[in-house]
């Protein structure tokens, strides 16, 4: 019997109570009243469970109806877990209380996406066996359940909470955490992300905060907060520090991790978080300024923190929304006194510093010498000179991130990859790069992230690319307008490592891509799960088609891919794209397409997520903005 012939007796047999064709009437899927599934052994089963991502298992519970033993065993390997994480898709509710309904409520941590969910969907999983909740685009959830879940969770240890600062299902003073917090008297890491606005628009809803938080906390992380009633705070802190007690009597003296987005950040700011939190092992603080701030930040801040003696790692960034784009009154003397007094950083990130030059860099790189990660963000004045004498710095970097700084060129870069512990390096905006330091580059052994978007490499640089050694799982090409369908073809050879360990390809803004380039990725990446073509104009359906039929996808951007016509829709149809779960079609005409067909595609793909309005993968920063 051939193989062919073999396939079609076989795949009737998944199909219960079907006949196959040309057969006898007991030759069915059943033998003795009971399924093929039946009669596998039940530990088969649940070893095999066990083994599945969360979301394939949802999958299987709701279709376990088919199968008592099915039934039972999915059952059985959802109420034994600890912890459920669904927060790659994005659920209706009906969907998810299918789901839902199996978890016993011994589980112990929970992370959801609640874009679509709604205040019962997430009630029923609450209660006080929780130590983990962690809760994601919260724009259908009230207020007041979200102020409620320290009442119904008191043994939570970890608690994130992700919403919009704009909700029409409840007022802004039901979102009171102060009876919420004095239930949780293990609470040890508290997150809150607002999103939407400036930090002004929503800085008030999370005012007198810190006076809700139990002691127990170490770890806090708001978005946004208020410099000023920080400030308040944490001077009342630094007096009740004056007489240190056997245990923390008020927040913020256990405090040991603390990430802020602030409206600015000032010597003010600064101080009272060095003198208020002894205990600070990491921080984090970014401001968005509206306007020039009268407090700026300067050198005398910058040397506050050399107090905190237990910091390892610590991030100042200035966002570029607005016309201040850096802390101008911040030299290389800052960064003197900071590498001087804090040799136990493992990690910098600095964005805006646009006073600071190679030399207040270079301290860094010398004195800091168990520096790990390493990232520089609009350093205007940053040179290959920083970089010169890196023999001298110690070779433990493993991330090396030098964002849109103009002077940077393929020097600096290869004497970056005499690192060999180097695992993600990005470029990005990095104009003067170009295809002499991937050589180099390609060599690094641990690499596994590298961001060339916006450099000068060519199709070139991707052949020699092609044939390193670096196992890279995440690769940026955003912008490389000189890179061609040649040089992705040539990146992706026969005998290229890469087409075997990339996850995840950015290839957007890169106009002169054509359906081939985007064919010979299909073909060649086996593991491809997320791959961004926006903004190429020239990728019409075949492309779609390709991705298609491979079925591998779990995000893929077509924002502003104009060529593609409504005739893609069908490929979005099951069978294809079988593990799709966010798709950007913004600005193209798919996203002018038949509602009706639109409709249909939702039905049949409930778990699916279309963006319409051009974000990011996952709407990650968009999603508080618009409905799927």
């Amino acid at each position: 019997m051939t193989t062919e012939e073999n396939n079609r007796r076989v795949k009737p047999s998944l199909m219960p109570n079907k006949r196959i064709a040309g057969d006898t009437a007991t030759t069915t899927t059943t033998v003795a009243g009971d399924s093929f599934i039946e009669r596998l052994p039940e530990s088969l089963l649940n070893d095999i469970f066990s083994k599945l991502e969360p979301e394939t298992l949802t999958t299987l519970s709701s279709l376990s109806c088919v199968s008592p033993t099915l039934h039972s065993s999915v059952n059985k390997t959802l109420s034994s877990m600890s912890s459920f994480d669904l927060s790659a898709l994005s659920l209706d509710p009906q969907t998810f209380h299918g789901i839902t309904r199996n978890i016993e409520t011994t589980i112990k941590n929970i992370t959801l996406d609640c874009h679509r969910l709604n205040d019962s969907s997430i009630t029923c999983l609450l209660g006080p066996h929780l130590q983990q909740l962690i809760l994601l685009k919260c724009s259908s959830l009230s207020y007041k359940l979200l102020a409620s879940i320290g009442n119904l969770c008191p043994n939570l240890r970890v608690l994130t909470l992700e919403f919009s600062g704009y909700n029409d299902k409840s007022p802004v003073s039901d979102l009171n955490f102060r009876d919420s917090f004095a239930h949780c008297q293990h609470l040890e890491s508290v997150k809150i992300k607002i999103r939407g606005g400036e930090v002004n628009d929503y800085g008030f809803m999370l005012l007198g905060i810190y006076q809700e938080l139990p002691p127990t906390v170490k770890v806090l992380k708001l978005q946004p907060a208020s410099a000023l009633d920080t400030v308040v705070f944490l001077n009342a802190v630094m007096d009740a520090n004056i007489v240190v007690p056997v245990v923390p009597v008020i927040f913020g003296q256990a405090l040991t991790h603390l990430s802020l987005v602030v409206d600015v950040i000032s010597d003010t700011l600064l101080r009272a978080i060095a003198h208020g939190l002894p205990l600070l092992v990491e921080l984090d603080i970014k401001d968005r300024p509206t306007s020039q701030p009268l407090d700026e930040l300067s050198n005398s801040g910058i040397q506050s923190l050399v107090t905190c003696r237990r910091l390892t790692s610590l991030s100042l960034m200035r966002s570029r929304r607005h016309y201040v784009p850096s802390f101008r009154r911040v030299t290389d003397m800052g960064m003197f006194l900071l590498s001087e007094g804090c040799r136990g950083l493992e990690s910098v990130r600095f964005g805006g510093f646009s006073k600071v030059s190679d030399a207040g860099f270079t301290s860094l790189l010398i004195l800091c010498v168990n520096l790990k990660k390493f990232e520089i963000q609009n350093g205007f004045r940053l040179t290959d000179l920083t970089f010169q004498d890196f023999s001298k710095a110690p070779k433990s970097l493993v991330e090396a991130k030098l964002v849109s700084c103009d002077y940077i060129t393929s020097e600096a870069v290869c004497q970056l990859a005499t690192c060999s512990t180097l695992e993600v390096l990005d470029l990005l905006g990095c104009k003067s790069v170009s295809d002499s330091c991937l050589n180099e580059v390609s060599r690094l052994s641990l690499l596994t992230s590298l961001n060339l978007g916006g450099t000068g490499v060519t199709n070139v640089g991707m052949a020699v690319l092609g044939k390193g050694n670096a196992p890279i799982s995440c690769l940026s090409l955003r912008g490389c307008r000189s890179v061609s369908d040649e040089g992705i073809i040539s990146l992706l050879g026969s005998e290229s490592k890469i087409r075997k360990t990339l996850s995840s390809l950015d290839l957007e803004h890169m106009p002169g891509l054509t359906d081939n380039a985007i064919i010979t990725v299909a073909d060649a990446c086996e593991g491809l799960t997320e791959l961004s073509i926006r903004y190429c104009t020239c990728v019409t359906d075949a492309s779609v088609k390709a991705l298609a039929l491979k079925g591998r996808l779990r995000r893929l951007d077509l924002y502003k891919c104009t060529a593609l016509s409504d005739e893609s829709l069908q490929f979005f149809k099951k069978p294809l794209f079988r593990g799709l779960q966010w798709i950007g079609i913004g600005w193209t005409k798919l996203a002018r397409a038949d509602s009706e067909f639109d409709e249909e595609i939702c039905r049949e793909r409930q778990w699916l997520t279309i963006c319409k309005y051009g974000c990011e993968f996952g709407c990650h920063d968009g999603w508080q903005d618009h409905e799927f």
